[in-house]
């Protein structure tokens, strides 16, 4: 008899022999009359965690074409305010590399600026702080490469990526210019956009301040690749938001399913929400704590789902995952309850993904690190070896009898350390379900795109997901690594024999907790389509071709489901009655890199 290690090894051979042949398969022509013209392939590469002003707010000029920026942003969205209303003169900063010598812990930088402000609860919260002088301004947002550069060593070690809240001083950690990470949730974030004022990022941040940097965009690897002689034009779009209000969990399912799944039951954890919206306040048993500077009397609670009906402030309602939850099936993690069952798509299209197989569109979600999570044996990107145990340093467990540590479920599933389900939004969806015939040819590694790429096997649509440290995540990712990757991602396609006739989407998931004056549709404008999940924080996109004759910039309206709604229009697929059914497509952006 066979054992059980041995079914699961063949059973992994036979998907990646599916995968592989599916790779290899025919794909569908684009009709000329859609928003892609005469392109034939899309791929989408999708990052993680910035606002535009955050990482493209230095871009500067394309062509003699203004790009919105740091420059443009009024006083108004800039200065950010306390609890109370008073504007922060000094910016209290939460990251080791960032405090001040006065602050416990102590940091290394110097005190220049003092200040008290008033909580909701009456307590005073004092600032010892490096950043801001008083009396005299409201401070305004900072360069974090001046105090964290590329060549700190900030960043965590892979067994340990999640262990250091604040941060690692200087030069403790490896190398990178990592910072801490910040908090990006569903009812913060629309605290931090008051009404589109753009001037609570600092309070409603566990960060605090770390909220309000910014990279110089010139030296990103990025900015440097699209500007050197030979390179691809661009078409560098300002006024791009994320799809839905919040953090990544969320943002995928919107790039596939335009919609949160509703979610009850074991392992829902309701949000409780004070008079202000806010999901953090008073400490207490069953009460979720306050933040550096927002706190308040109000027992609430921070859950993945949204608040009972009908809540407070018309925000979002019922029974919606809308912070992260994990999938049911593998990869997943043995150590969480909140596990959401498979959503039923077996029979009504749900995603993108079920458009496009329903109309024979050929498509792939390529995900970094997915064959050794998901027990792909012999796939391109497995690196685990014929067990019985993983054997990847980079993996937990490796090289010792795997489960038991609440991360993976044994051999043959050895995901990457910093592997994330939630950034793999189809395995949430029955129709991609182990041993099915969709995943096995749709949901594929990363490794399996650059082979495609460098073979001519794209897919009509393809969506790149990075593995977690390449991903530019604050936190645990390097942003300037994470930025050469994705100079790699669309250098596999420029090199590629379908460079001529693919366009290459370049944009991020959601805001990180970062800080952009633009107010998002729905926050103070209605100038573009927007409903009661979002779109939230402006964020970067770039669309990138070789077929482009000019490099340019485009002003209007777009949000994550732009794409998809590119998607359905190019190969005529309806929608799935959605916002995605009124966004603007990505058109207009893809004229302005044409003649």
């Amino acid at each position: 008899m066979r054992s059980i290690v041995q079914h699961r090894r063949a059973a992994g051979v036979a998907i990646a022999l599916l995968a592989l042949a599916a790779v290899a398969s025919p794909v569908s022509a684009a009709p000329k009359t859609g928003p892609l013209g005469n392109f034939k392939h899309i791929v989408v590469i999708y990052e993680e965690n910035h606002s535009f002003d955050n990482l493209y707010g230095l871009w500067g000029d394309v062509n003699g074409q203004h790009v919105v920026g740091l420059g443009d942003a009024d006083a108004a969205h800039t200065t950010q305010i306390a609890q109370d209303a008073t504007p922060f003169q000094c910016l209290l900063q939460t990251d080791v590399n960032l405090r001040t010598t006065l602050q416990t812990p102590a940091g290394p930088l110097t005190e220049t600026c003092t200040q008290d402000v008033t909580l909701g609860n009456g307590s005073t919260a004092h600032i010892s702080s490096a950043f801001g002088q008083n009396p005299g301004a409201p401070a305004g947002p900072y360069k974090i490469d001046t105090y964290i550069p590329a060549t700190a060593h900030t960043c965590p070690p892979l067994n340990n990526l999640f262990g250091f809240a604040n941060g690692i001083l200087d030069p403790n950690g490896g190398p990178g210019g990592c910072t801490r990470d910040l908090v990006h949730r569903f009812y913060q974030e629309q605290y931090q956009l008051n009404g589109g004022m753009q001037n609570r990022y600092i309070t409603g941040s566990d960060s605090a301040a770390m909220s309000f940097g910014y990279y110089d965009t010139t030296k990103l690897p990025i900015y440097d690749y699209l500007h050197a002689n030979g390179a691809p034009k661009y078409v560098i779009a300002d006024h791009f938001f994320q799809a839905a209000f919040g953090g990544s969990f969320l943002n995928h399912q919107f790039l596939i399913a335009a919609a949160p799944p509703a979610f009850s039951g074991t392992g829902s954890t309701r949000t409780v929400l004070d008079a202000s919206g806010f999901p953090r306040g008073a400490s207490g048993t069953g009460c979720s704590g306050p933040y550096p500077l927002y706190s308040s009397t109000s027992c609430v609670f921070d859950g993945n789902t949204t608040q009972a009906c009908p809540g407070v402030g018309g925000l979002a309602c019922g029974d919606y995952a809308v912070n992260t939850v994990l999938p049911w099936y593998q990869p997943t993690s043995t150590g969480f309850a909140n596990k959401i069952r498979p959503i039923d798509d077996t029979t009504t299209p749900m995603n993108i993904g079920d458009l496009m197989s329903n109309a024979a569109v050929s498509w792939a979600y390529y995900g970094g690190g997915w064959d050794n999570a998901a027990g792909i044996v012999g796939g391109r990107g497995w690196t685990n070896g014929n067990g019985p145990t993983c054997s990847d340093p980079e993996g937990p467990a490796a090289g010792a009898p795997a489960d038991g540590d609440g991360l993976h479920a044994g051999w043959p599933y050895c995901p990457h350390y910093s592997y994330q389900q939630h950034h793999y939004p189809f395995a949430y969806f029955l129709r991609y379900a182990p041993g099915t015939d969709d995943r096995a040819t749709h949901l594929l590694d990363e490794q399996d795109f650059f082979w495609a790429a460098s073979n001519g096997q794209l897919p009509s649509v393809s969506f790149v997901k990075p593995l977690g440290s390449e991903n530019e995540h604050p936190g645990y990712a390097s942003e300037p690594n994470g930025s050469n990757h994705l100079v790699d991602l669309i250098q596999a396609v420029m090199k590629g024999p379908q460079a001529g006739n693919t366009l290459i989407v370049v944009t991020y998931d959601e805001f990180g907790g970062q800080w952009d004056h633009a107010s998002p549709p729905g926050q103070g404008n209605n100038l573009a389509a927007h409903d009661q999940w979002g779109p939230g924080t402006r964020i970067p996109a770039l669309l990138v071709a070789r077929s482009f004759v000019r490099s340019g910039v485009d002003h209007t309206y777009l949000d994550t489901l732009s794409i998809m709604r590119t998607i359905e229009q190019q190969w005529n697929l309806g929608d799935l009655g959605h916002r995605d059914a009124t966004v603007n497509s990505l058109a207009n952006a893809v004229s302005k890199g044409r003649p």
